[in-house]
């Protein structure tokens, strides 16, 4: 990966709804997604404002044509080309992705979306069972999972370095909204809205995060139980939590926590993940995610470092820059974009290899759905046990 060299024959024609102006998530897909040559940005429908949208299209260099008021009209007319696109990326608010994603499918198109895939876990098994049914590919941006230490941390786990799981430690807690922030930020407003976000919002937003990394890193690992208990601490934003515990059982006996905050005042990120094996332990930390610290029972504590030949090979196979240099969150999503793009490909060649390809796919996006919907079911009756159903 470090030469940049291609990995599928051609570029993938590509576009965006939403991401337009001013949009930092916006920014980051097309980088992540343009950075190695996998993508091909032809067309976009960028901004609810048609103007805007189209005058933000032609400062990418889009043929004014391409850019769509709105993404019905971008979905009828690119099936109509011969060179039409083939994916899209989904960049809007919350409560528009079940919708966008649907339509996206319909026109035979691959799909990369913003999570969460939808509202109910009702919804998401719709579209995984549309996905299937079109053979199209649907990625979810859990970004953080595309960090090269956490496929080093996947493969000790899968060669037995831990021994038996037994605790599972994460959390995604910042302080940025430890205050009422949304009464003069509009890009925060719609996050504490429920028309905009649904029935959630640390525990979709932020605390999905970490449980993906664990899902990645674990994936025979099940929840069979959980309890969680949710607040609100800036009143005006129930029913939505500001900060939320939650308690997991797993099937193998191991029990795991997720603490999911927007008001953990001074934490800048504060994304963490401990597993806790019966002979060594891991850990790894958003804000330095160029470590992973292994921890052996007995042991002086080690600190791996990413780009470096001692890492599993599946690793060192995502560096990009060497080691010593510092890589962040432009490479990791780079990463997943590229294993978007190889998954694509092989569905379009009817190849049966992209259930080799890991990364978060439509059933992630299910899972986070579910997970959410759980929580906040045991958080609504009383912070009760519930069976994750």
């Amino acid at each position: 990966m470090i030469n940049g060299e291609k990995i599928i024959e051609r570029p993938i024609r590509w576009a965006m709804v939403g991401g337009g102006r001013g949009s930092q998530i916006g920014y980051i897909h097309r980088s992540s997604a343009l950075r190695d040559g996998n993508f091909q940005l032809i067309a976009g429908a960028f901004d609810i404002d048609p103007e805007r949208g189209q005058s933000f299209g032609i400062n990418l260099h889009i043929d004014p044509s391409r850019c769509y008021s709105d993404y019905q009209t971008m979905f009828e007319e690119e099936q109509k080309r011969s060179d039409g696109i083939e994916a899209v990326s989904i960049a809007t608010p919350n409560g528009t992705h079940y919708e966008i994603c649907k339509a996206a499918l319909l026109s035979d198109l691959h799909v990369i979306c913003e999570k969460p895939l939808c509202f109910t876990t009702q919804e998401a098994e719709e579209l995984l069972k549309l996905a299937e049914e079109k053979n199209k590919i649907v990625g979810i941006t859990y970004g953080y999972s595309g960090h090269q230490m956490i496929e080093q941390g996947r493969q000790l786990i899968e060669e037995g370095k831990l021994g038996d799981i037994r605790l599972v430690n994460m959390q995604f807690a910042h302080g940025f909204h430890s205050e009422a922030v949304e009464k003069k930020n509009a890009s925060t407003k719609w996050r504490v809205d429920p028309k905009m976000v649904g029935p959630s919002y640390v525990l979709g937003d932020l605390g999905t995060h970490p449980l993906f990394l664990s899902e990645i890193m674990l994936p025979n690992l099940k929840i069979e139980k959980l309890m969680c208990t949710r607040q609100s601490f800036i009143k005006e934003r129930a029913p939505l939590e500001d900060n939320a515990y939650t308690i997991m059982k797993y099937d193998n006996g191991a029990v795991g926590t997720v603490w999911s905050s927007a008001i953990n005042a001074g934490s800048m990120h504060g994304q963490k993940i401990r597993i806790v094996g019966s002979k060594a332990s891991i850990e790894w930390w958003s804000e330095q995610p160029n470590q992973l610290r292994y921890e052996i029972q007995g042991e002086p504590a080690q600190v791996l470092e990413r780009g470096m030949p001692y890492l599993h090979p599946l690793a060192i196979e995502e560096d990009r820059i060497g080691g010593g240099h510092p890589e962040g969150l432009f490479e990791a999503w780079s990463n997943l974009y590229a294993r978007f793009a190889k998954a694509m490909e092989n569905t379009q060649l009817g190849m049966k290899g992209t259930s080799e390809i890991w990364f978060p796919d439509i059933r992630a996006g299910v899972e986070g759905v579910r997970w959410v919907e759980n929580c906040v079911r045991s958080a609504n009756n009383g912070d009760v046990w519930v069976d994750y159903i």
